[in-house]
């Protein structure tokens, strides 16, 4: 497995890509308790700068929760790609119409009686600090293909399709 950690424009694409294919992570707050408090939780969009954008009630634990440490962690698999994602990060609250009219989502409406009009629906934006992808290089037939041959042949696989690196966005 190689390292290839990513800086700026391209860690917030590799962050973009990794976690719009997953769409649902582990959602985890109260990161100096233990268990950890999660739960899984779609994401609406990962924008150009890397932020992670979610709907959340405002009557919620998570919500609770991020009023009283900001701190999350975010897990992301993908595991038919063998693709994962781990986003540790700030969330912040947002109740403003113009944000909550703006990451709106049709879907949503299952939670929320009155839709985007319901007074308890709120945005969260994850500002990404330290960041870690594991990936591979020619996607999942390769990878599987190497796997494959290692087990039938006896061979130990070097996992040389594989990559994992930091995301600085």
């Amino acid at each position: 497995m190689s390292t290839e950690n990513l800086t700026r424009q391209e860690a917030a694409q590799k962050l973009k890509e990794l976690s719009e294919k997953a769409r649902v992570c582990m959602f985890c707050t109260q990161l100096d308790e233990l268990p950890l408090a999660a739960r899984p939780m779609s994401l609406q969009e990962c924008d150009e700068e890397g932020n992670l954008w979610f709907i959340s009630s405002a009557d919620s634990n998570k919500n609770f929760e991020i009023g009283d440490d900001k701190r999350v962690q975010l897990f992301f698999m993908n595991n038919s790609n063998h693709e994962y994602l781990s986003v540790f990060g700030d969330a912040f609250i947002y109740t403003d119409r113009e944000t909550i009219e703006e990451k709106w989502s049709p879907i949503a409406k299952a939670w929320f009686e009155e839709g985007k009009d319901d007074p308890n629906v709120t945005i969260i934006r994850v500002a990404p600090g330290d960041t870690y992808y594991w990936d591979t290089k020619a996607g999942k037939l390769v990878t599987l293909a190497s796997f494959v041959w290692a087990a039938v042949t006896g061979q130990k696989t070097d996992n040389s399709d594989g990559v994992e690196g930091k995301l600085n966005v």
